[in-house]
């Protein structure tokens, strides 16, 4: 996915050889990635119940329609994206809001043992239909509480969920216990684009086109209804920006947002080798 990368004057080099565009100040305190989206549930205490029951109804066909969302090139895409970010061979990996494991497989054939990655997801029905390859450990917890103990990783890595999470600076607080000092830190989000035509072809596809695929290949009726939801979580979220300071808050270095296309962001950052000193 070279073809539309953008990469700015303003960000550090990465690994790649690319720029990211960086964070220029910390912002705490951010918690909700968006607003309540009243037309699904009543009010944001509802939210996470509400999201988990309709990840667990559409369990069995998150993938089938993930591939026809993607056209096909997903795993190319997160494996490349992971590479980016510097999973390496021989790392250890927690992915968080691992899903049906579309992330920790290809973690796992980065780092040449399945067992130096573990998944955790909030939703029973995703995790039983994860197809992970035998080693990868599955785990139930969430991005603001996960089961792992203080400096357990050096890559974490969430793909995709940063829109479904309640609370925004717990979880960037989380992730920076669970890292090792020096540990990389790799979120994939998709991004409202900033081209008003863009935005309304992509609109047109996640809210419009795809639904109605899911309609005819999937064998559960709320498959169509997540398909809406995920456009809508898309066009409500915070901004990139607002996402870029409040990892810095948490204590991350190195803080960057690469993008392909114009619409898939890779926000990376690393924990500090050295912890600054409090005053």
């Amino acid at each position: 996915m070279s073809r539309g990368r953008r990469d700015t004057p303003l960000g550090p080099r990465t690994l790649d050889g690319a720029q990211c565009e960086r964070m220029t100040q910390s912002e705490p305190g951010l918690r909700a990635p968006h607003p309540p989206l009243t037309a699904y549930y009543a009010r944001e205490g509802d939210r996470g119940a509400w999201v988990r029951d309709l990840f667990d109804r559409t369990a069995g066909d998150y993938d089938r329609v993930e591939r026809l969302l993607a056209l096909g090139s997903g795993s190319w895409y997160r494996r490349c994206a992971l590479q980016r970010a510097g999973l390496q061979s021989g790392m250890t990996v927690i992915d968080v809001g691992t899903g049906t494991g579309l992330v920790a497989r290809e973690a796992a054939r980065i780092v040449g043992e399945p067992a130096r990655v573990l998944g955790v997801d909030p939703s029973p029905g995703m995790v039983g239909q994860a197809r992970v390859p035998p080693g990868v450990r599955l785990a139930s917890g969430s991005a603001e509480s996960i089961p792992a103990a203080d400096g357990a990783a050096e890559f974490l890595s969430l793909g995709y969920a940063l829109r479904h999470i309640g609370d925004l600076s717990r979880a960037f607080a989380e992730f920076h216990r669970v890292l090792k000092p020096g540990g990389r830190l790799c979120v994939l989000e998709i991004t409202s684009p900033a081209s008003a035509w863009s935005r309304a072809l992509l609109k047109l596809y996640l809210r419009g086109i795809i639904p109605l695929a899911a309609r005819i290949v999937a064998r559960h009726r709320a498959m169509p209804l997540l398909m809406r939801y995920y456009w809508d979580t898309i066009e409500a979220c915070v901004s990139p920006a607002s996402i870029l300071r409040a990892i810095a808050a948490a204590g991350f270095v190195d803080v960057c947002r690469h993008v392909e296309l114009g619409m898939f962001s890779e926000y990376r950052a690393t924990k500090p080798r050295i912890e600054p000193r409090s005053a």
